[in-house]
């Protein structure tokens, strides 16, 4: 990086990546245009934990130390679903309520099939690619970027410190890491040396359009909006929101307006060593996960909410059986959650299988039965309206679309 990009990364505190072209045209801030969030958990978090298949002996046998005690009236005890599922008691005061008034789903036997490779980036590049393995592959072309120029590249963010590489393309996408809050303003001064610095380089239109998306983040979180820690829109309480849960409202204040389509990841779900069941490590990233899950929700109001999906994945789900450091390694398949104000089905759904150690992959991971492309596909074309073409240019390589009556 040269003086001049350093200068001008310092100054705007946002990249914008690919095309000039729409990224602050003006857009539908109705409340009934449609949004959508993708939520990453990056380190492969363990699905088994998170739904937990209560009617199984065979789960009880292969985590003797660190599974989910069934249904029933104690604390630590699952939270019930139906007959075969039940939920995390981390959930209970956050994403449980959501699921009771029909606002989530859950899909276990989700991923991506063709990449065995356990390896972290290995998989989580795959995914964001959205794209076959089999062949060459464009790296510089992320799925969130393709869904972005089939909706209007201007209505897309990543709430992130870098640019993922699900947003890499040819739209132009902002990018604000907001677990900080956001970053002030340029000054004028500043803003007027850098302008006539770039303004007959290739580069000016960017330098502006990093103003302009850092002004509109501070704008539109400025404290003083928020009057003692009440949001004037919502009527939320901000005051005692921490971590996740902070970010989260943030995110939702932005994808309130002109923002339809949104990326933020979450690190730390890697849990080799002393997981956890009930309580410990997971437990705990669990509930500041759902916290912060229901405070997106609720941020945005039942009427944009009604309009919106969240849906969380990861890049592969952890072993069935627990290692011997109380914890779990990578798997294969993991479970993905949707949320949604207006869900016309809720509960536990998508292809499923009887969980015994002749149906595992390989013996010892959840298969992948639902494909992430194939859902997301079937998502947005009930959602956003997309074509099969207009699909097909999302997610290449003969991916069909699979409504499974979610919306």
């Amino acid at each position: 990086m040269n003086r001049r990009q350093l200068l001008l990364a310092s100054a705007l505190g946002a990249t914008l990546g690919g095309s000039t072209t729409q990224l602050y045209a003006a857009a539908d801030e109705a409340p009934h245009a449609p949004r959508f969030l993708l939520v990453f958990l990056r380190g492969g978090y363990d699905a088994t934990n998170l739904l937990v298949p209560h009617a199984s002996s065979f789960y009880y046998e292969q985590r003797p130390r660190i599974s989910i005690a069934r249904p029933g009236s104690g604390a630590d005890a699952a939270l019930p679903l139906d007959a075969d599922w039940a939920l995390h008691p981390a959930l209970r005061d956050s994403v449980y309520p959501l699921l009771q008034a029909g606002q989530a789903a859950f899909i276990p036997f989700a991923g991506f099939d063709e990449d065995l490779s356990r390896s972290h980036f290995e998989t989580q590049d795959s995914i964001e690619l959205g794209q076959p393995l089999a062949g060459s592959r464009d790296f510089s072309s992320g799925f969130m970027n393709r869904l972005a120029l089939e909706l209007g590249a201007g209505q897309a963010i990543s709430f992130t410190d870098q640019l993922p590489v699900a947003f890499r393309g040819s739209a132009k996408i902002g990018n604000q890491a907001l677990r900080e809050g956001p970053r002030p303003a340029v000054d004028a001064k500043s803003r007027e040396l850098l302008t006539r610095m770039y303004r007959e380089q290739a580069l000016a239109p960017r330098v502006q359009e990093g103003f302009a998306l850092r002004e509109e983040v501070a704008r539109e979180l400025d404290p003083a909006r928020l009057r003692q820690g009440m949001d004037p829109a919502s009527r939320s309480p901000l005051i005692d929101a921490k971590g996740f849960e902070l970010e989260a409202r943030r995110i939702a204040r932005l994808m309130r307006g002109r923002f339809q389509l949104g990326f933020v990841d979450i690190g730390g779900w890697d849990t080799h060593v002393g997981q956890g069941g009930a309580t410990g490590l997971l437990a705990t990233r669990f509930e500041e996960l759902g916290r912060g899950l229901a405070g997106f929700a609720g941020e945005l109001g039942p009427q944009r909410w009604a309009q919106t999906t969240v849906l969380v994945i990861s890049e592969f789900g952890r072993t069935f059986r627990e290692n011997g450091n109380r914890g779990t390694d990578h798997g294969h398949g993991s479970c993905y959650w949707l949320l949604g104000g207006g869900l016309a089905r809720s509960g536990v759904v998508g292809e499923q299988v009887q969980l015994k150690a002749q149906t595992l992959h390989q013996g010892r991971d959840y298969p992948v039965l639902n494909d992430y492309r194939v859902l997301m596909a079937g998502l947005w074309q009930r959602q956003f309206g997309l074509s099969a073409e207009a699909l097909a240019r999302v997610f290449p390589g003969g991916v069909k679309a699979r409504d499974l009556g979610l919306l």
